[in-house]
């Protein structure tokens, strides 16, 4: 049965749009190839869905920097905390040092710890880690509990784990997927969504990569049009908005001080999308580089990393702000209804109806 459903929200999933596909194209910059965070060369996306009985509506996202281990090949990186009513894991060390030595894994609020220790036994577990004593798993969350049996603890460390060995480049699933399974945003399904820009060569030809886990509440905002008043969607419930995870990814030879800028960013894509980043909303960002990699022991002193100036920074910037706001908008368009726990049912976005108010306002 649950395997059953799994194809049927894939299926369904394929029936709705990408937001290009209804003629919106955020911002100024290109998107790459696939449009989504894999455009960063070496970085990998994985989901495990967790679809079963009436109530369990969650799962694993895990995105990888690199296919090799990296542990011992650390990227640089940096976290942002938009409003902090989370419980996001391993921020703390990236902000110190700099660095991010696992991989990123997104689920539900209530599976942190679990997803912590199966980071850290899966990381201990790799070819040349038989010495390693300390891991610094990182891992976010949303929270799923209005869809998803939560206090179910339904997700285990080997759904993490194969979330982390199925990562894979080229397309990414999006919508009512992974870590998005029982997600709401702007009160309609929300989900997995993924964009990127691509800057031109005069500007460095780099790219940049968003994946988000859309999880938060707002008055939705689409190319300018508020769909959320127009179709009666505003917070009724004040205290319970939900939540944002964003992860960006870019080739830009950037330091963790200016990823940690990059970072600040992602935020804004956001409110682009009419997110306020309200009281009970737990918004963070982490980023990382993967031009060049930081072993963990060397006999060197210094890194040899080169770094991207900081007057070189602005169009990389405005690249992080439209692609989260595209990521965003792609885990809405993208996403299918769903019922779940205790009969709950959230109905996914309208697509006639977007594409009827888009029209409107084109003409």
């Amino acid at each position: 049965m649950t395997w059953v459903l799994l194809l049927l929200a894939l299926v369904l999933a394929g029936e709705r749009p990408r937001i290009r596909g209804l003629g919106v194209e955020p911002g100024v910059l290109a998107p790459g190839v696939q449009n989504a965070i894999t455009d960063v060369e070496g970085v990998r996306v994985g989901h495990v869905t967790l679809i079963r009985g009436d109530g369990v509506r969650t799962g694993v996202t895990a995105v990888l920097p690199h296919g090799g281990n990296l542990f011992q090949e650390k990227v640089r990186a940096a976290v942002h905390v938009g409003n902090g009513f989370g419980k996001a894991a391993g921020f703390l060390q990236v902000e110190e040092l700099g660095t991010l030595e696992t991989p990123i894994v997104l689920t539900n609020t209530l599976s942190v710890g679990v997803a912590v220790e199966a980071v850290v036994r899966w990381t201990l577990e790799q070819p040349g880690n038989e010495e390693v004593r300390s891991v610094n798993a990182v891992v976010g969350e949303t929270n799923d509990g209005f869809l998803n049996d939560i206090r179910g603890g339904h997700v285990d460390s080997e759904d993490v784990v194969a979330a982390i060995e199925t990562a894979a480049a080229g397309k990414v699933a999006e919508g009512t997927v992974g870590a998005g399974t029982g997600t709401v945003a702007f009160g309609w399904k929300g989900g997995i969504g993924t964009s990127s820009r691509v800057l031109p060569e005069a500007l460095g030809g780099y790219t940049v990569g968003a994946l988000v886990q859309t999880n938060f509440g707002g008055i939705l905002t689409v190319d300018g049009v508020q769909v959320g008043e127009r179709l009666g969607r505003v917070p009724k419930d004040w205290m319970n908005d939900g939540s944002c995870m964003i992860v960006l990814a870019t080739d830009a030879p950037l330091s963790s001080r200016n990823l940690g800028r990059l970072a600040k960013r992602g935020v804004l894509g956001l409110a682009r999308t009419g997110s306020y980043l309200s009281n009970g909303s737990g918004d963070f960002v982490i980023a990382f580089s993967t031009a060049g990699r930081i072993p963990d022991t060397s006999d060197g002193a210094l890194t040899g990393l080169k770094e991207l100036r900081n007057d070189r920074m602005s169009p990389l910037f405005l690249a992080a702000v439209e692609a989260v706001e595209e990521a965003v908008l792609n885990s809405l368009t993208r996403a299918t209804s769903v019922t779940g726990h205790d009969g709950r049912r959230v109905e996914a976005l309208d697509i006639a109806r977007l594409r009827e108010l888009l029209e409107e306002r084109r003409r």
